[in-house]
């Protein structure tokens, strides 16, 4: 494997609503991907740092989609890390969990119909987590971080960042609201990847929990199949509808 190389590019002051940051854009030498670090505090050299290793979302972020708990995700580490005098959030430019906006948005067709994250990623050729924590791990080292506090519920976050050589001393829950419009998504990262959510607490980071009663979010089926799902259509039509040809129609 060869060796990761990351370079900070500019620095700049970024005051926002959570507090003042000193923001870090980075390139590196396996993708050309614009990586960011938001820091506030001094973390050169520091132990247990609260760090949040965040993968952009430009519907959750920027637009406030209800459809995930990415915005409320970030909004919620900015203001711990504020909070806790320092820390770090890494901004990783890897969308829809690295399968890039247009095919999320295309995914997002197909979760309409019925089938949830993991078989819409799958269905459109995907695997269903393409994200890699290498150069995430080659920016807290650049950091001169020793060692972090994790705001995640991704275990695999924890695995990727310690297979990098960044020591994990313990992982702090980020929970935020469910709502009608997220609860399958979150319902979906519990029972197929693994995530650490407590569905019967979510909101305890961020704003105030309205969990969902009687059907609410769960009301999409989770069947693998379309037709199973009770959809009319196969599966090259739901590649049609989600708007990409060339997805997998193997039924």
């Amino acid at each position: 494997m060869d060796t990761i190389i990351v370079e900070r590019m500019a620095t700049t002051r970024l005051p926002t609503e959570a507090g003042e940051f000193v923001l870090h854009l980075y390139h590196n030498n396996v993708d050309d991907k614009e990586h960011m670090a938001l820091v506030s505090g001094e973390v050169a050299g520091e132990q247990t740092v609260l760090t949040r290793v965040h993968s952009e979302c430009f519907t959750g972020d920027v637009l406030g989609s209800l459809r995930c708990d990415c915005g409320p995700q970030l909004d919620a580490a900015m203001r711990l890390i504020i909070a806790e005098g320092k820390g770090v959030v890494l901004y990783m430019r890897q969308e829809g969990r690295g399968i890039g906006l247009l095919d999320k948005l295309r995914a997002y067709n197909l979760q309409d119909m019925g089938f949830d994250t993991v078989d819409a990623n799958l269905l459109l050729g995907h695997q269903p987590d393409l994200r890699d924590y290498r150069v995430a791990a080659a920016i807290l080292k650049d950091l001169d971080i020793r060692s972090v506090r994790l705001l995640t519920n991704n275990p695999d976050k924890i695995t990727g960042l310690e297979t990098e050589g960044i020591e994990v001393i313990e992982r702090v829950p980020l929970q935020t609201a469910i709502t009608e419009y997220n609860a399958f998504y979150l319902d979906t990262k519990v029972r197929r990847m693994r995530h650490l959510l407590d569905l019967g607490r979510a909101g305890e980071n961020g704003r105030q929990s309205n969990p969902c009663h009687g059907d609410g979010g769960a009301r999409q089926p989770t069947g693998r199949s379309a037709r199973a799902n009770g959809s009319p259509f196969g599966n090259v039509e739901l590649c049609a509808i989600a708007g990409r040809f060339n997805c997998r129609t193997a039924g």
